[in-house]
């Protein structure tokens, strides 16, 4: 494990829950936080140094949980140390760097994955099936929203805010990347073309002198000492986008809605139907009709279609959330190391280098005010 933080403790619990997978040793960026993580997972190896980690034969994989800007030269190293990589979204600081890890993975046979654990939701796998079924018809409409509100205070800090450590995307690269994924990977549609604005409210924040872990500013204590610092990264994006040739559509991300814990909504808009989903309400899926009653179904794997079901591991009326997300993905990637005849099914390091080109092209059309070509 390559990371300390929020996602270290997340990838480490649903790792364990495989049953055929040992989290063997933990790398952060100095011994003692590798130590304090090791102690409170149960981790036999800690280290301040991720290299010992790659150089230990033992190690047949690693998950890459760090700041974005480390992304790319731990992933590196892992491959060209005979090591599998799952490496955390977004998968590089440009789609330049993600070209060449796709060279370097494809020249080892390694298997690699990026993390955007939010499509094995099992409504959001019923949703694909539906829409390749042509339950929907046509898909002419989606539209969504990625909104938090962990950072609406100018004295809420983590490491994202700042450049240097996320790159220039911030609420985009960090939610607006998921949200980009999600709409094609359910309707099996590219984005071709976008018209992008973004937004810094806080032109400043206050640093806590100390480090801050993932969506615990509201934890912080009253006395904290701060220094305050410019503020370059979004905290708010909004995009028009094309899918395909005919489809049209708009989202929203933002970190800055009050109320807003982790709301990330989808719908999708074809000629027979529509149908809704909310990640605050994982197992229900709204279903519409022109001419008959609307429909929410309850996640249920019995009640669902045939490929969409091993998506989902408990019986109806048993939740299956954030945490079960990442078993699953985990679950098809360490299949594939096991056995290398299995089909891939997650999202590949292509996956990662075409959401970051995106996330390229946001970028681009929000400095000059205009739609641009995917």
């Amino acid at each position: 494990m390559f990371g300390s933080g929020f996602m270290g403790k997340v990838h480490t619990e649903a790792i364990r829950r495989l049953g055929n997978v040992e989290v063997a040793a933990v790398a952060s960026h100095t011994q003692e936080l590798a130590d304090e993580f090791a102690r409170s997972m149960n981790i036999p190896k800690a280290t301040g140094d991720y290299r010992e980690i790659l150089a230990d034969p033992t190690i047949d994989a690693v998950h890459i949980g760090t700041p974005n800007n480390l992304h790319y030269p731990m992933a590196e190293a892992a491959l060209k140390a005979g090591k599998h990589v799952l490496c955390e979204k977004p998968l590089t600081m440009t789609s330049a760097e993600g070209k060449k890890l796709i060279k370097l993975a494809a020249s080892t046979k390694l298997v690699t994955a990026v993390n955007h654990n939010l499509r094995y939701y099992p409504l959001v796998q019923q949703v694909r099936q539906m829409i390749a079924a042509g339950d929907l018809g046509d898909i002419l409409i989606v539209n969504g929203t990625y909104y938090q509100d962990w950072l609406l205070y100018d004295t809420d800090f983590n490491w994202r805010v700042q450049t240097s450590d996320n790159g220039t995307l911030r609420a985009m690269g960090d939610i607006g990347s998921h949200w980009m994924d999600m709409i094609q990977h359910v309707t099996g549609l590219k984005i071709s073309a976008l018209c992008a604005d973004l937004a810094t409210f806080h032109k400043t924040r206050k640093k806590p002198q100390g480090a801050v872990e993932t969506f615990t500013g509201k934890k912080a204590k009253a006395n904290a000492k701060y220094t305050e610092i410019p503020i370059d990264t979004d905290d708010f994006g909004s995009v028009l986008l094309k899918l395909g040739d005919r489809a049209r559509g708009c989202f929203a991300v933002s970190q800055m809605s009050a109320g807003c814990k982790n709301r990330f909504n989808f719908e999708v808009y074809g000629t027979k139907s529509g149908v809704a989903w909310n990640q605050e309400r994982p197992d229900e899926l709204w279903i519409g009709h022109r001419n008959s009653p609307n429909q929410i179904i309850i996640k249920d794997g019995s009640l669902m279609m045939p490929q969409a079901a091993p998506f989902a591991d408990l019986p109806g009326g048993h939740s299956e959330g954030y945490d079960d997300a990442h078993k699953q993905l985990f679950k098809r990637f360490y299949a594939k190391i096991a056995d290398p005849s299995v089909p891939v099914n997650f999202p590949t390091f292509e996956d990662g280098t075409w959401g970051m080109h995106l996330l390229e092209k946001v970028l681009e059309s929000s400095k000059k005010q205009r739609w641009v070509n995917a």
